[in-house]
């Protein structure tokens, strides 16, 4: 078993920036491709950001690169995500996502293992 725990949501403000962690446990860490989802309310889960489990690749959908960053620290079992330049848009539920692989995976069904999610909203 794997258990993920995202935290550094939170209440933003457009412009904003926000980094968003997930420490993982159960498994070595350096096995496990990870990635992070968001989901707004009424909306599908959407894919935001992949990382191989040694870092060394990384995808964005459109909708977010250049200004969502993924990266991890395999010595801590840690994936970040680092979001600039906050748009309303990026308002929704934040996941990290695992699977014991080689590859790059930006579908929620490849993925193993969930954290519960980080929040992150808008101020009005």
């Amino acid at each position: 078993q794997v258990q993920l725990v995202e935290s550094g949501g939170g209440l933003v403000q457009a412009g904003g920036s926000l980094r968003l962690s997930c420490a993982a446990s159960g498994r070595t860490f350096s096995s496990l491709a990870m990635g992070w989802f968001r989901q707004a309310h009424g909306k599908e889960r959407e894919f935001v950001a992949a990382i191989t489990r040694s870092g060394g690749i990384t995808h964005y959908p459109g909708s977010v690169e250049g200004r969502f960053t993924i990266s991890r620290d395999n010595a801590k079992n840690t994936v970040y995500l680092q979001i600039n330049s906050l748009k309303p848009e990026d308002a929704a539920v934040y996941y990290c996502a695992a699977v014991d692989g080689s590859g790059l995976y930006w579908l929620p069904q490849e993925y193993d293992y969930w954290g519960q999610g980080t929040q992150v909203t808008f101020s009005s």
